[in-house]
């Protein structure tokens, strides 16, 4: 198969009834952003479904963690299926699953539907995750780096402050943010049927469905540096995600669901304006540089923890979520480059099963930790390994021989 990173251009007129390569390269990045959004924006929700069903942090946990469990499944089975049916098909199937998803979210009553959307949610989202990376790449492949970088932490931000202004200001908390997201997702999936497709399709859609990891020989000393940036940073967010809201009521004495879902957006928004700024860095720079503020950001956090410091707390949220986007996007920048564009869905799909590991096993893991030792505790041995991870990813920064 030719390799056509799709020479599409700006002025090309429409084909066929479709949209422009540029309102499609745009629509798409709406897309993963929405997709983000949707998967925390039950996060500042937890403890008003704890009040109302009466569930412990455990089952946040476990809520949090079987959402990642079912990216992974899908991911492992049809994350790289776009490279043979082409791109287009997926998306379509994934955006209806991900609006029944939550279809159920806003219309849930207790903890089962709750575990019910978020499996529905974490398939649509492994199916999604892969063709929608790869798809940006055919279109621009410098900007689709950089879009499939910092898609997830402004979807993450958003989903997170969106959902907490709304369930503390606007009515029916349990069921608006729900409906809006539905919305959305009904108009990009008529968005998506009128792109043109980025790959041709090929033989061997049923064998890509046998769960395998596309790792292209050029990509793997790159991954020994990659690998432990992308579980400490994604780690870091499964925190934030599921139970940063508890730790932040004990430090703050405060019952503020906007205030919940705040540490997430802070922790994001510094990691989505990061990684703009060190697009023109050489990736290995970003990396180091990600490492480093991951480490400090996180160690001013584990203070707070012990001094009981809001503005610490803050203030180490920030930093670590710089350490997020140099870690995120300097991963990704120095593997994605270097897969051909017949590879690209495969080698995503790897790097997101990495990725959702590291967002759904620490997540559960926590959540049985808080319940013998205590939150606080399990907060200060969780960011130490975070750390020990963030200095692994330095160091394997010496495999890579330049920056891509």
């Amino acid at each position: 198969m030719s390799e056509r990173n799709i020479t599409f251009t700006q002025e090309q007129p429409h084909r066929n009834g479709r949209l422009l390569p540029k309102i499609s390269f745009y629509l798409l990045v709406s897309v993963l952003v929405s997709y983000l959004t949707s998967s925390s924006a039950p996060t500042p929700l937890y403890a008003l479904y704890a009040v109302k069903w009466g569930f412990s942090p455990i089952t946040e946990t476990v809520i949090f963690g079987v959402y990642a469990v079912a990216v992974l499944f899908s991911l492992l089975t049809v994350g790289s299926l776009s490279d043979y049916v082409g791109r287009r098909p997926v998306l379509i199937g994934a955006l209806a699953i991900q609006a029944v998803a939550m279809l159920v979210f806003a219309t849930a009553g207790g903890i089962d539907a709750l575990i019910i959307a978020r499996v529905l949610q974490g398939l649509a989202t492994g199916a999604a995750v892969s063709a929608l990376g790869a798809a940006l790449l055919d279109f621009d492949k410098v900007k689709g780096t950089i879009a499939n970088a910092v898609g997830s932490p402004i979807g993450m931000g958003l989903g997170s402050i969106m959902s907490g202004v709304m369930v503390q200001f606007l009515p029916a908390p349990t069921h608006l943010i729900y409906f809006i997201l539905l919305v959305v997702f009904i108009v990009q999936g008529l968005g998506v049927l009128l792109i043109p497709e980025s790959a041709d399709p090929k033989a061997g859609a049923l064998s890509s469905l046998v769960p395998h990891f596309g790792i292209p020989a050029t990509t793997r000393k790159p991954l020994v540096a990659a690998v432990p940036a992308l579980v400490a940073t994604w780690a870091l967010m499964a925190f934030y995600g599921s139970i940063g809201p508890t730790v932040v009521k004990l430090i703050t004495h405060s019952n503020s669901y906007f205030f919940a879902g705040l540490p997430l957006f802070a922790i994001a928004g510094s990691a989505s304006i990061t990684i703009l700024i060190v697009r023109s860095f050489p990736s290995k720079v970003a990396m180091l540089l990600g490492m480093v503020a991951l480490i400090v950001g996180v160690g001013c956090t584990l203070l707070a923890t012990v001094n009981t410091s809001i503005l610490m707390f803050f203030i180490g949220t920030v930093v670590a979520g710089v350490g997020f986007g140099g870690g995120f996007q300097g991963a990704f920048r120095i593997v994605l480059p270097l897969a051909k564009l017949h590879e690209r869905a495969g080698l995503l799909s790897t790097l997101y099963v990495i990725c959702y590991i590291a967002l759904g096993v620490p997540a559960v893991i926590a959540g049985i930790f808080v319940e013998k030792f205590g939150i606080l505790n399990m907060t200060r041995e969780y960011g130490l390994v975070v750390m020990i991870f963030g200095a692994l990813s330095a160091l394997g920064l010496g495999f890579v021989k330049k920056s891509e």
